[in-house]
């Protein structure tokens, strides 16, 4: 299980901590043949389903604890902002909470 961190992370350190949480996720096979960037869709280019999205979130909120309430954050947005949700939205979310 992943530590809960209190240490500030860097955009590229918050970049591939998520890309690692997706590869636990959806499996190392489907992601060696994906190119993910901050511009990665998580239902159009990683084609994540919502079970495979709760687990990511679960792996945030264990990684980082209270600091980043990632459940809630994703509860204020709408459908389309959901289906439009990209890996950068995310690593901007992250930086916001730690500053």
């Amino acid at each position: 299980m992943d530590t809960i961190t209190t240490t500030k992370l860097s955009s590229e350190e918050i970049f591939n901590l998520m890309k690692k949480f997706i590869t636990e996720v959806i499996g190392e096979e489907f992601v060696e043949e994906m190119d993910i960037t901050p511009e990665s869709s998580f239902t159009k280019d990683l084609e994540m389903d919502s079970i495979e999205i709760v687990s990511f979130s679960e792996k945030i909120k264990a990684h980082f604890g209270d600091q980043i309430d990632f459940t809630g954050w994703l509860s204020s947005m709408d459908l389309d902002q959901l289906i439009n949700l990209n890996l950068g939205m995310i690593i901007s979310y992250i930086e916001e909470c730690q500053s």
